[in-house]
């Protein structure tokens, strides 16, 4: 990487100017903040192609990069695709159109398999040269739809199960600590923190994250971004570096709602690889989700809002205030917020339910890495044992002494499922049962509201989808959203409620470089 040593400019305004100077040379479009459905516009109109499009995020990661550690590598092959998609569209018949994707750049999380020239390497060292059977089967469905795989983005290692107490958020050996371009200082959350920078760094069109718990939700809240955790298994898994086959999922990070919904219809679906789909499945509606991005999707919605246990923010009187105005506006939109809630039986039904949340995922982990590091190839690490080896002879790379490996030891420490983890599974579901799911079907609600992703185990354990948009920034500039969740197969309402506040609201800015200190 080039230096990030400048003089005499500082390098936000160096950075600032770059930008500026090379936007002019790339379209007669402005790309910064532009929509699938502005770059699609844009190469029907031939004034831009995928490949200047390619040209432009590359130029752009180039730049910001060594100062964001957002993105671990671009595809070698991403300008060969880009040609590829630019010679298609040409040779298009009049009256055909192609798919939404086709021909737009997506950056992939690290833990999601690319069988090219590229690693997958969830961050860590330890994957680098390893060889992949096949592409994830998300991977497989946007090829399909004709989008070019830019990159890899980075993430918190392992997705952030290697060591939850001491490793930070955003933070792999493979690029370093992430960084937050709104205010460096602040949280970039994890552990898909270098697909969420990328999206709302313009460092590409769109990208594709992972959640097992909170890990689309959060990192897209603090970066201003829109972040749509879908039902567990409406999307592909298969491929995707685990944590546990029960609550992982793959979802769109994107700037807006209708592109994350561009994104969804292309990576919904089954696959034979993952039987979760097959059930799930069931959810995806005839015509796919772009018929629910609709100006006035928040008419009539019931949107449960427990103040008192999601909104109470103490001593933070602009977050409070702010929230309120979000309150207003959804009523003003024909929204009706449902506040006489029994909050006691839903905060029963989740005490202590993320101890059984971890006692279940340490054993289950174990049994979907190993499973997932015996069919690579070309790879020294093929267990979870391998790798807490590897960790221990690599410890100064991999920052084992200051971040730890607790739960990789933990993990292994297990033997299977035993009696005590499928109680811990069956109190998983009959507490989301209690909670969630009564609240929601007793009050008849199309939604529950919460801040950041103060709601994000609920959706996890549960398997449910949740869907946040950006809501605001507090006094250090730093971004806040708010979460809509629902219970399996709502994405369909999910769209139709974010896309209306966030067309009623339209609160996403992209962050200045100037105003972050690096």
């Amino acid at each position: 990487m080039a230096s990030t040593k400048t003089s005499p400019l500082s390098f936000p305004l160096l950075l600032t100017l770059t930008i500026l100077f090379l936007q002019p040379l790339v379209s007669s479009i402005i790309i910064e903040e532009a929509t699938v459905q502005d770059l699609q516009l844009a190469f029907k109109n031939k004034s831009l192609t995928s490949k200047q499009l390619v040209e432009y995020y590359r130029d752009n990661i180039f730049i910001q990069s060594p100062l964001l550690k957002a993105v671990i590598v671009v595809n070698p092959d991403a300008m060969l695709q880009a040609d590829a998609a630019d010679k298609e569209r040409d040779a298009l018949a009049p009256g055909h159109s192609l798919g939404g994707l086709h021909g737009i750049p997506v950056l992939l999380k690290d833990n999601i398999a690319t069988k090219d020239k590229m690693n997958t390497t969830a961050g860590s060292l330890a994957l680098i040269r390893s060889i992949v059977p096949r592409d994830a089967g998300v991977v497989s469905k946007l090829r399909q739809a004709g989008a070019i795989i830019l990159g890899k983005a980075s993430m918190t290692e392992w997705a952030n199960f290697r060591d939850f107490d001491h490793m930070p958020s955003g933070w792999c050996a493979r690029t370093g600590q992430g960084k937050n371009p709104y205010n460096t200082k602040g949280d970039t959350c994890g552990s898909s923190s270098g697909s969420a920078i990328s999206a709302s760094a313009n460092l590409a069109a769109v990208t594709l994250g992972t959640e097992t718990d909170g890990s689309i939700l959060c990192p897209s809240s603090n970066l201003a971004v829109v972040g749509f955790k879908p039902t567990v298994g409406l999307t592909s898994r298969a491929g995707v570096i685990p944590i546990t086959p029960r609550q992982d999922s793959v979802g769109p990070i994107c700037r807006t709602v209708a592109d994350a919904v561009y994104v969804l219809d292309a990576i919904a679906g089954q696959d034979s690889n993952d039987d979760a789909t097959i059930e799930a499945s069931k959810y995806i509606p005839s015509g796919g989700y772009k018929q629910f991005l609709k100006i006035n999707g928040l008419k009539g919605k019931r949107l449960g809002l427990l103040k008192d246990v999601f909104f109470n923010f103490g001593d933070e009187p602009d977050l409070a205030q702010a929230f309120d105005r979000h309150f207003s506006t959804l009523r003003q939109k024909g929204a009706v917020l449902v506040e006489d809630l029994d909050a006691s039986k839903f905060l029963e039904a989740y005490n202590g339910i993320q101890e059984y949340e971890i006692l279940a995922t340490t054993a289950e982990f174990k049994l979907a890495i190993n499973s997932y590091l015996e069919k690579l190839e070309a790879s020294s690490v093929r267990s979870l044992k391998d790798l807490i080896e590897f960790n221990n002879k690599n410890s100064k790379l991999e920052k084992i002494e200051e971040y730890g490996q607790q739960r990789f030891l933990e993990a292994e420490a297990t033997n299977g499922i035993n009696n005590k983890e499928k109680e811990a599974i069956q109190e998983l579901a009959k507490r989301s049962r209690d909670g969630l799911e009564k609240l929601m079907t007793d009050n008849k609600l199309d939604a529950l509201l919460a801040p950041f992703d103060s709601a994000a185990f609920i959706l996890a354990t549960g398997q449910f989808p949740g869907v946040i948009v950006p809501a605001g920034y507090d006094k250090e500039g730093l971004p806040f959203g708010l979460c809509f969740g629902g219970l399996k197969g709502s994405e369909p309402t999910l769209i139709e409620i974010a896309y209306g506040f966030e067309q009623a609201t339209k609160i996403r800015r992209p962050p200045s470089f100037s105003r972050s200190s690096y």
